[in-house]
């Protein structure tokens, strides 16, 4: 009886740990200034994960407006992430877990712990980051990073800036999201 419970405190130390450094090891972090702009249909975003085939994978932060209920009323709004989600089949406990009040203008910085929306770990590979963001109305922007999870370099030595595709015709918001850096 002593060795089975032994075995299994073990095995639930050894399980823990190896979470851990799973997460260490798969660790990416998105980073970006965000000024906080005056007036509506404005300082909404989304920060995801899509794996190289572009499925969904996680969602690691989106403003509440427009996740709660904003991309109904306003299709412009985060159009690629509502779609890649699949928000539109979230019940509400799911949305309320991603979302989180717009922020204040500052340096943001969001974590990937390797898992994804289930809560299970992804296989190592290559992933993308996304970071979309209504600037006013219809004019957005879509920044885009890839990463690649495992192999022989230690986690967060690796650095790369995001690439940026705006859309619309509106250059007055532009500062409001940018540049943002990858970090894994």
């Amino acid at each position: 009886m002593k060795s089975t419970a032994s075995k299994l405190l073990l095995l639930v130390l050894f399980t823990g740990v190896g979470s851990a450094l799973f997460a260490q090891e798969n660790r990416v972090e998105v980073s970006f200034d965000f000024t906080r702009q005056g007036g509506i249909a404005s300082n909404q975003f989304a920060v995801w994960v899509e794996d190289a085939q572009g499925r969904y994978v996680r969602t690691l932060y989106a403003t509440r407006f427009t996740a709660a209920s904003g991309w109904r009323r306003r299709e412009g709004s985060l159009p690629q992430w509502v779609r890649q989600s699949g928000l539109a089949q979230r019940n509400q406990a799911q949305v309320d877990a991603l979302t989180g009040p717009t922020p204040g203008t500052g340096t943001l910085r969001y974590v990937w712990d390797g898992m994804d929306y289930a809560g299970r770990a992804v296989p190592q590979g290559e992933y993308r980051l996304f970071v979309e963001a209504s600037l006013r109305w219809d004019d957005r922007v879509l920044y885009t990073a890839v990463v690649r999870l495992g192999g022989a370099e230690r986690a967060g030595t690796r650095r790369v800036n995001a690439t940026a595709r705006y859309f619309g015709t509106g250059t007055a918001e532009r500062g409001m999201i940018g540049p943002v850096t990858v970090t894994f």
